[in-house]
């Protein structure tokens, strides 16, 4: 899918950015959990990107079309399109997914990994797949709006209490069972896959939250040959991510 919704921020050699699942460009700029002035002032031009379903980003009523290892391809597409032959590239949640289905495919075009609160993975990934299952059901019977009334009224992972923005999904009710559906029949890459992509990472997770567990981070450090872990334990800590991406990226 080469008509990805996408814009750029500074000037430089290209650093790709992946959303998560519900995400969008307006929705991560929205919850201002990542600033990427640390990033476009070392002199890099931050590229993103709305994922096919999301944002302005159009995409079909096909659940399988919203799989992980799908959006890969849209990611190395997007890649071609722009002459980007290698770069670093990272990305949180469903683009964290999305990177590491890219870099097991194709290897040679990423330079580093940035891969920020990995998703529940492997022998967990069941439990969410029910979830987004659940939650499709939810929006094809009682509409997007009754969902995300649900969602928020749910407890929030210990780190977030304090938090008062409310959840929101950046996708056309039309398509959002698709979506959450074409993520309950994902996983991360093989972990065998991933122990041989042999290029830097970094791994950034945050603390309490079931659908991005901490022991899918530390797994990926363990598979991963050259990679670096930091674990948030509360918002401060998370908005010193841009400063430890851009120091990464210019080791």
């Amino acid at each position: 899918m080469s008509d990805l919704a996408m814009s750029t921020l500074g000037d430089g050699e290209p650093f790709v950015w992946a959303h998560g699942l519900t995400s969008s460009r307006d929705n991560e700029d929205q919850r201002g959990l990542f600033d990427w002035s640390p990033v476009t002032a070392g002199g890099r031009q931050v590229v993103r990107y709305d994922a096919r379903g999301h944002g302005t980003t159009g995409g079909p009523p096909d659940a399988a079309a919203y799989q992980w290892a799908r959006l890969a391809e849209d990611l190395l597409a997007l890649m071609d399109h722009l002459a980007i032959e290698r770069a670093p590239v990272g990305g949180a949640s469903m683009g964290c997914a999305t990177v590491l289905h890219a870099a097991v495919r194709a290897p040679e075009r990423f330079e580093r990994l940035v891969l920020v609160i990995p998703p529940t993975a492997w022998a967990s990934r069941g439990g969410q797949a029910e979830v987004y299952e659940l939650s499709a059901t939810v929006v094809e019977a009682q509409g997007k709006a009754a969902w995300l009334e649900l969602a928020n009224a749910a407890p929030k992972a210990a780190i977030f209490t304090s938090d008062p923005t409310p959840f929101d999904a950046d996708i056309p009710e039309a398509l959002l069972p698709f979506v959450l559906r074409g993520a309950a029949a994902s996983d991360l890459p093989d972990p065998d896959a991933i122990a041989a992509i042999a290029v830097p990472a970094l791994v950034l997770a945050w603390a309490t939250d079931a659908g991005h567990p901490v022991s899918t981070a530390e797994r990926l450090v363990e598979l991963l040959p050259d990679a670096e872990l930091h674990v948030a334990e509360t918002i401060p800590q998370i908005r010193t991510w841009p400063e430890r991406v851009a120091a990464f990226l210019d080791a």
